[in-house]
Parts: C-alpha cells; sequence; structure tokens
C-alpha cells in the first residue's frame, strides 16, 4: 500500500454530507466539505443557513491505506471513479476551490460535464491565477472552472478584461 496522500472526492448518503464529515474529523481524517451560504424561507421567518457546495459529495486527505477506514464512516457511500481506479485531485484544486468560497462569489454547480472550450487564465480579480474555460451564457460573459475527475463544474461571474487567452 502507498503511503502517499492525496485529496480524493467521496461520495455521501444524500443530505448525509455534514454527518460524515463530522464523523471523518472524530477520526481524525483530514476532510473538508465545501460549503455556501444560502438564505432559506420558511413561513415564519427566514435565515442564512450553510449548505453543501456540491452535493453529497466531499474530500478526504488520504493514503491508500485509509480507503477502508473511509468507507466505514457513516453516511459514506463509496469513492469516486475515474478510468476504473479511485479518482484523485491535484492539491491546488482544493486551494482553488476555499478560495472561491472565500470570496463569497455567486457560485453555480452543474451536475453534468461541460465541453471543453477555450482555455484561460484569470490574470486579476478574486480568481487571479486559476486556468478555467470560457462560456458564453444568457448574453453574458461567463468562466467554467471544471473540477477535474469529477464530472462538476462551477460556474462564476468575473470581467472578461480579467482573462486571457492560453492557446499555443
Amino acid at each position: 500500500m502507498d503511503n502517499t496522500y492525496n485529496w480524493y472526492p467521496v461520495c455521501t448518503k444524500s443530505r448525509f454530507e455534514k454527518k460524515a464529515y463530522d464523523e471523518l474529523l472524530r477520526k481524525n481524517i483530514i476532510a473538508y466539505l465545501p460549503l455556501k451560504k444560502t438564505l432559506k424561507q420558511w413561513s415564519d421567518r427566514k435565515k442564512i443557513v450553510e449548505e453543501p457546495l456540491i452535493k453529497s459529495y466531499l474530500f478526504v486527505y488520504i493514503s491508500t491505506k485509509e480507503y477502508g477506514e473511509v468507507l466505514i464512516t457513516n453516511g459514506i457511500a463509496r469513492f469516486i471513479y475515474f478510468a476504473g481506479k479511485v479518482a484523485s485531485m491535484p492539491q491546488r484544486q482544493i486551494e482553488d476551490l476555499k478560495l472561491l468560497l472565500a470570496n463569497d462569489s455567486d457560485l453555480e454547480v452543474f451536475e453534468f460535464d461541460i465541453q471543453p472550450g477555450e482555455k484561460v487564465l484569470i490574470k486579476a480579480g478574486p480568481f487571479k491565477g486559476m486556468i478555467a474555460e470560457a462560456v458564453s451564457l444568457y448574453n453574458k460573459q461567463r468562466i467554467i472552472l471544471r473540477l477535474e475527475n469529477m464530472g462538476l463544474s462551477i460556474n462564476i461571474n468575473t470581467s472578461m478584461a480579467f482573462i486571457e487567452s492560453l492557446k499555443d
């Protein structure tokens, strides 16, 4: 077994993201659950609550010898597989996700893979240094950030003046 630590996306049971995250932390497993603030309306009040950014997903920082411990955690359903093996994510993508959430930006998550478009580098603003794919939606210019190996994309607003093409 490999002692190298990597970030791995894991699927949780429906609406078990926070419970599974807490259970992983109790087991001293490093985990990350990206949360977004959402305004909820009830019949008698409004309240800002934190919800998972990506439903039924969280991320664990483990070595392969800890796969079993993660899988027996209450609320964890399975690891995500890509090309026949457990998918891992680069540290940079976790850092980028944390950066996106730290900026309280208007984020939209798509649960489908967007077809590859032109690769761009965001050269200014709160997303500086990120590589993304440019997509035009609803007559507005928007940037789609793809999370590799997960089939998910995040849609953010940023000025097209902050973008530089990465074409060869």
